[in-house]
């Protein structure tokens, strides 16, 4: 199979632009995405690299939405996955750039290089990760692409956590694409534009789009409990914190430079929440809602301290508290890089789990929890397992969906994403 970024859509793609208005629609489609990259310098219209060591998306600094979808793969051949990587990570690097898709045709009978609803857009930081599932080594028992052996250990089959609620229509996946950018639009025309690409090799099984508030460059971002999301993150700007807890290393052969991506999204009943006194709200997250702070702290970037009590000798963050059971200290200095967003996706009908046990049309809206680490064994599955057994905040929270995800290095230009492994295959 040929790059299909470059190859001349079949039958099955019919019905775009045809004839002389075709042609000119292209020309008009690619001069509007020259003057989207010279828009590319205006304020919030700056672009990230894609090209690198690593992929993008993973320490960049959030973006205000994102694009979240996981594919099923359809190809027989592995040559033919391989192609669609080759023809993404090309996609990938010009939708990233402000431009199109992929270079414009002058054969009238094929569809525009590009939908078109970006158009007059900047890049708007766009970042596009991609992730490999179990299901590209083996499914169904199978081996499908002759990639078995070549699955890292650390890309395991997640466990079933206590109280999850996984539809099977929102889990799983043999790809993923995380499109992250400070617009909404610019996420999903990055996905659509992939999917497009994908035709006859690749099929989104599941996708969330999601957002985070747009706060001030260096502030923690709010989730819709309203408490900030993602104070004990590493620091990305430490190069030893993120090789030891993000970046996989040298055991990760063809993953070297990479990292494992957890993707669930989190149903979070909001009428319930909302009923709750503040004060059990700050004793069930372990932290002052305000200011962010620790229980018995007042800045948000103060320590926890795990041992303080108060009077009557109980600890000042509870012992069920997301926090304390988060907290590296209890989880044998376990850290993950959470890099989660908000999402709202309309109403829909629920019964809780938990007492008053209401039950009708409630906010389908939660949180898309992403997380990047090194091996998900001593990171994600390490920590999420005593969190899933007490985290009072469990309450309010299901999980409902979501996979785990092999995230290779980045790729230099003439390379594609995850060439090592079809190399090594």
């Amino acid at each position: 199979m040929s790059d299909r970024g470059t190859d001349r859509p079949g039958a099955s793609r019919r019905g775009f632009l045809t004839g002389a208005a075709g042609v000119a629609s292209g020309a008009a489609i690619t001069a509007a995405m020259s003057d989207a990259v010279a828009k590319a310098a205006q304020p919030g219209g700056q672009s990230e690299p894609f090209w690198g060591v690593h992929q993008g998306g993973i320490v960049t600094p959030a973006q205000r939405c994102v694009y979240f979808a996981a594919f099923d793969l359809l190809a027989v051949k592995r040559e033919d996955v391989a192609a669609l990587m080759r023809s993404w990570t090309s996609a990938a690097a010009r939708m990233a750039a402000g431009q199109s898709a992929t270079a414009s045709s002058d054969d009238g009978d094929d569809p525009p290089a590009d939908s078109g609803e970006t158009l007059g857009l900047a890049p708007q930081r766009l970042t596009i990760t991609f992730g490999f599932g179990p299901g590209l080594f083996v499914k169904d028992g199978q081996d499908r692409y002759g990639l078995a052996a070549r699955r890292p250990p650390a890309l395991i089959d997640l466990p079933r956590f206590n109280g999850d609620q996984l539809a099977p229509e929102r889990t799983g996946g043999d790809l993923a694409i995380q499109a992250c950018a400070d617009d909404a639009q610019v996420a999903f025309h990055a996905v659509r534009q992939l999917a497009r690409l994908a035709d006859g090799v690749a099929q989104i099984r599941w996708a969330q789009p999601g957002f985070v508030a747009g706060y001030a460059s260096g502030q923690t971002p709010r989730n819709l409990m309203g408490f900030k999301d993602g104070t004990m993150n590493p620091l990305t700007s430490d190069p030893k914190l993120m090789e030891q807890f993000v970046w996989v290393g040298d055991e990760g052969g063809w993953m070297r430079g990479g990292s494992y991506m957890v993707a669930r999204p989190v149903r979070i009943a909001l009428e319930h929440w909302d009923r709750m006194k503040l004060s059990f709200q700050e004793q069930t997250m372990g932290r002052h809602k305000a200011s962010g702070a620790a229980l018995g702290a007042t800045r948000e970037s103060d320590p926890i301290d795990l041992n303080a009590v108060d009077h009557d000798g109980n600890p000042v963050i509870p012992e069920y508290s997301h926090v304390r059971l988060g907290a590296p200290a209890l989880n044998d200095g376990a850290q993950i890089l959470r890099r989660s967003y908000s999402y709202d996706n309309g109403l829909s009908f629920v019964a809780e789990r938990w007492p008053p046990w209401r039950q009708g049309m409630e906010f389908d809206a939660g949180l898309l929890f992403v997380c990047f680490q090194r091996d998900p064994r001593t990171g994600f599955v390490k920590i999420f397992e005593k969190m899933a057994k007490f985290d009072m905040m469990n309450q309010f929270t299901t999980h409902i969906g979501g996979g785990l995800f092999a995230c290779p290095g980045g790729a230099a230009p003439g390379q594609f994403v995850g060439q090592r492994l079809f190399e090594a295959a």
